[in-house]
C-alpha cells in the first residue's frame, strides 16, 4: 500500500477542491473510511473465528501465536481514514450529489 501509516499534514485547499466545500469532502472521506473499516473488521473476524474456543484457559491464550501475529498485522496497517483520504485526493472515490441530480431532471 502507498498509504502512510503515520500522521501527515494535509492541504485543506486540495481536500476541498474536488467538491468545492471542505465539509462535503470530509463527509465523503468519512463515509469511505467507514466502508474500509467495516471491510477490515469483517476480514479480521473471519480470520480469528478459527481460533475461537469455548474453553478459556491461560495456556491456550499464550500458545496462540498465529492469532497474535494476525492481530499485529492488522494493527500495523494504515488507518482507514488515511487510506480514504489518499483515495479521495487521488480521485479514486466516486461521489454524487443526489439533490443536484434531482434539480437537473
Amino acid at each position: 500500500m502507498a498509504t502512510q501509516p503515520s500522521i501527515i499534514t494535509r492541504d485543506i485547499d486540495s481536500i476541498a477542491a474536488p467538491t468545492g466545500n471542505v465539509y462535503e469532502s470530509v463527509s465523503v472521506i468519512s463515509k469511505r473510511a467507514r466502508q474500509i473499516a467495516t471491510k477490515l473488521k469483517e476480514e479480521l473476524n473471519s480470520k480469528l473465528v478459527e481460533f475461537a474456543s469455548t474453553v478459556d484457559n491461560l495456556e491456550e491464550i499464550f500458545e496462540n501465536r498465529e492469532q497474535i501475529e494476525i492481530s499485529k498485522f492488522y494493527e500495523r496497517m494504515p488507518k482507514p481514514t488515511s487510506t480514504a483520504t489518499d483515495e479521495f485526493l487521488d480521485g479514486e472515490i466516486m461521489f454524487r450529489r443526489p439533490e443536484i441530480e434531482e434539480d437537473n431532471l
